[in-house]
């Protein structure tokens, strides 16, 4: 199954993205101060909050509007051990952009050794159930960890991104963490991300210009072609009703 993975090495880079006209930068304004809004709110109910940076767009849509105004969010990634090298290096870059920290957090070995000797490195392909458990092991169990003692996690979830997510609110709670958990860009377009990005200059992973919209672990993601949907590159041989790791479950 390894070989149907598909890297960036060599991949072509998309067209430039024109820029946004006037509508779009209006959009764009509206919903970042609601956005704003909803963050203010979050931390006057719930001022133990964390952004879990996944390190894709709309995280670091996120990170950008929490670092400018210097808001007392926490900030965490999850570091999987399977990432990608473009992953690696906008953790970097991030960090000494904007100067805060990141906490980064790594599976358990003593949970994730025993599963790779029973199913070998990428055991993952062989059925839902093996990445499901892979998800848990380098995912979920880490998230578990670091939300400890929290009182709400932020998310950068948009509704528009894939069948699993369209019933969800920008108000939600996680039963698996028992925490309130917040999804401020939930009424967001592709098109209004971007258009944030490059008018507020916010780095992004350089995948995104290789035709990786969505981008997890390096073996479970892969390039999509112009219409696919944007989640598409993630666990393509799965269901799209399966393509959640278990970290966000709709209602």
């Amino acid at each position: 199954m390894t070989s149907t993975s598909v890297t960036s090495i060599g991949q072509p880079k998309a067209a430039a993205r024109p820029a946004p006209d006037v509508a779009l930068v209006a959009a764009v304004a509206e919903k970042s101060a609601l956005v704003m809004a909803r963050l203010n709110t979050i931390i006057d109910r719930h001022p133990n909050v964390a952004l879990a940076n996944s390190l894709g767009a709309e995280d670091m849509v996120l990170m950008d509007m929490i670092c400018k105004d210097n808001l007392p969010i926490g900030i965490f990634t999850l570091d999987t051990g399977r990432l990608n090298e473009e992953t690696y290096a906008l953790l970097a870059k991030a960090q000494q952009q904007y100067g805060r920290d990141i906490e980064i957090m790594t599976p358990d070995y003593k949970q994730l050794e025993p599963w790779v000797r029973e199913h070998g490195i990428n055991g993952f392909y062989d059925s839902v159930d093996n990445r499901k458990t892979c998800c848990q092991i380098r995912k979920l169990e880490p998230l578990a960890r670091v939300l400890e003692g929290k009182d709400a996690w932020i998310t950068g979830l948009r509704a528009a991104q894939s069948v699993t997510r369209q019933n969800m609110d920008w108000e939600d709670f996680d039963t698996l963490n028992n925490l309130p958990k917040f999804n401020p860009l939930i009424e967001w377009s592709e098109k209004e991300i971007w258009a944030y990005i490059d008018l507020n200059d916010v780095p992004y992973n350089a995948l995104h210009d290789r035709f990786y919209p969505s981008i997890g672990c390096a073996p479970c993601t892969r390039a999509i072609t112009p219409g696919e949907d944007v989640r598409a590159g993630r666990w393509w041989w799965e269901n799209p009703e399966t393509k959640e790791c278990g970290l966000h479950k709709a209602k």
